[in-house]
C-alpha cells in the first residue's frame, strides 16, 4: 500500500465538493440613497420590495435604512425623509452612496412637480451624486390624474 501526502486546502476542497456545498458564495452589496419628496411613495417602494405590508405606512422622519435582498445582490437603502424640514440635511447621507433613487409622484400638483424637479436638479448636480447612476420612479401612475412617463419628463 502506498501513501501520498495532499495538502490541507486540496483535502477540505475535496471534502466541500463530495461532501457538502458549504455556504453560498456572499451577494454583493450596493448602498443606495433614496429621496423625494413627501407622499411620493418611498417607504411604500422599499415596503413592497421587503416583502413587507404597506397598510399603516407614515412618512417618514429622518431617514430609515432598509436591506432590499435581489437575487444576486443586496441593497442597502437609504430613505431620507421628503419633509422641507428634513431635506436641507440630504446631503450628509449621500457619502458612499453607489446609487440613487429619486421617486416622483406622477400625479401631484404642479408646483409639487416644480419642487420635485428642482430637488432632482440639486441631487445630479451634488458632487457626492453627480457620477452615480439615478433612477428615476414616476410613482403612483395607478392614479386617475397621474402624468405619464414622456409627460413627467
Amino acid at each position: 500500500m502506498s501513501l501520498r501526502c495532499v495538502s490541507v486546502s486540496r483535502v477540505t476542497h475535496c471534502f466541500r465538493t463530495l461532501c457538502c456545498k458549504g455556504p453560498p458564495p456572499p451577494r454583493p452589496e450596493y448602498d443606495v440613497v433614496c429621496i423625494g419628496l413627501t407622499g411620493s411613495g418611498k417607504t411604500s417602494l422599499l415596503s413592497r420590495l421587503c416583502s413587507e405590508a404597506t397598510d399603516n405606512i407614515v412618512p417618514t422622519t429622518g431617514f430609515s435604512i432598509k436591506a432590499v435582498p435581489l437575487q444576486n445582490a443586496i441593497l442597502n437603502v437609504k430613505e431620507l425623509g421628503g419633509a422641507d424640514s428634513i431635506k436641507k440635511y440630504w446631503s450628509r447621507y449621500y457619502q458612499g452612496s453607489q446609487g440613487v433613487v429619486f421617486v416622483l409622484d406622477s400625479a401631484s400638483s404642479e408646483e409639487d412637480l416644480e419642487v420635485a424637479r428642482t430637488e432632482l436638479h440639486s441631487a445630479l448636480q451634488h458632487p457626492q451624486l453627480c457620477t452615480l447612476p439615478f433612477l428615476i420612479l414616476a410613482n403612483h401612475q395607478d392614479k386617475p390624474a397621474a402624468r405619464s412617463v414622456q409627460e413627467v419628463t
